[in-house]
């Protein structure tokens, strides 16, 4: 019995040393999003962080979707697309104040409530294979109208827009005695700045929202759901209300972080918002962090984001340092770059088969 007892402390001590590696490794890419203005500056290293900020939240709410309640959607990146063309249409009709911006995002957020609610009713009864088929057709047919409406969307064009003038770079926020711009450990304090603040308070206060939800009652409920659905129906739970409501709720936060890409961007496309790249690149994060692990969903988007911006430029620092190998210089040609993201991510997921997060959380890593 003490044997018994001693082995599954060991066990609980070497979990929760891989929880807090995980939640470590979080902590520092937060910190690092944090300051980011000032430790990497310059206007692509800020764009890198937005969108760091921008594809964690859709991440995680995706991961509440598929990790935690076993819901297969390919419509997520729709009710993104939802909150930055509600956000859009608010700021180019309505003005580039708050008023255009609270009440354009609203709208978004609303839209994509109903729409969800309305898929959600429909679909959820049926297998996870059909209802996957039907968000995907759906998202298709909003794709396809935000092309083919170009009164309102702009069409294959998209839209562009003029946000607050917090937000606007040629804002300054801090002047000197001659008027001119002052500087923070040498980055202009302009309203970029704020801009990039904007999205990155949103991200962190969503984030913990879904954080809450999955550490609450309601997150064990949804995991019952997913081991077993018919259990969980049998001791009453009404199942189709709840995978109805979490795919609402997962909507609406994507939504949201569509309405902080829209202001940050200032630009929305059928491209940036609707693509069903975006779809495969959110589904690689949640892979690559792991299911079911929310803080997978920190280390997913920031591994993802940094490769797609910056492994043409390793890729070419290291052909011009092999340039005199034979090979070499060929195989590392920049525009190769996807191909090396493959295999990058097939070494990922054959070294992490649960994700990074769930590995690690999983693995017993010795004190």
């Amino acid at each position: 019995m003490t044997d018994t007892t001693s082995t599954a402390r060991t066990s609980a001590g070497r979990t929760s040393t891989g929880r807090h590696v995980v939640r470590l490794l979080a902590l520092v890419i937060g910190l690092a999003l944090l300051f980011a203005p000032f430790l990497f500056p310059g206007v692509r290293a800020l764009e890198v962080a937005a969108r760091i900020c921008v594809f964690v939240v859709l991440v995680a709410s995706y991961d509440l979707l598929i990790g935690y309640t076993g819901i297969v959607s390919f419509a997520h990146t729709m009710f993104f697309g939802l909150g930055a063309y509600g956000t859009a249409i608010g700021l180019r009709r309505i003005g580039e104040g708050w008023d255009g911006l609270i009440l354009g995002g609203a709208a978004g957020v609303a839209v994509a409530l109903v729409l969800a609610i309305l898929v959600g009713l429909l679909s959820l009864r049926v297998r996870a294979i059909f209802f996957a088929m039907v968000t995907l057709a759906v998202a298709s047919v909003m794709l396809v109208l935000a092309s083919q409406l170009s009164g309102l969307t702009g069409g294959e064009d998209g839209i562009t827009y003029s946000v607050p003038d917090i937000f606007s770079p040629a804002t300054a926020l801090l002047h000197d005695a001659h008027g001119k711009t002052l500087r923070l450990m040498g980055v202009r304090m302009t309203g970029k700045i704020t801009a990039y603040y904007f999205v990155f308070a949103g991200s962190l206060a969503l984030f913990l929202v879904l954080l809450r939800v999955t550490v609450s009652p309601l997150g064990t409920v949804l995991k019952a759901i997913r081991e077993n659905e018919g259990r969980a129906e049998a001791l009453g739970y009404r199942v189709v209300t709840y995978r109805t409501f979490v795919f609402g709720f997962s909507a609406v936060i994507a939504a949201l972080a569509g309405v902080l890409y829209a202001t940050w961007l200032k630009y929305t496309g059928p491209d940036t918002t609707l693509g069903f790249d975006i779809m495969v690149d959110i589904l690689l994060m949640v892979v690559i962090g792991g299911m079911g692990t929310m803080w997978g969903a920190v280390i997913g988007a920031a591994l993802m984001v940094l490769a797609q911006y910056y492994l043409r430029d390793l890729m070419e620092a290291g052909a011009a340092a092999v340039a005199n190998v034979p090979l070499l210089p060929d195989m590392l040609n920049p525009d190769r770059w996807l191909l090396w993201l493959g295999v990058v991510f097939i070494l990922l997921v054959y070294f992490f088969p649960a994700g990074i997060a769930g590995t690690l959380m999983s693995r017993e890593v010795s004190k």
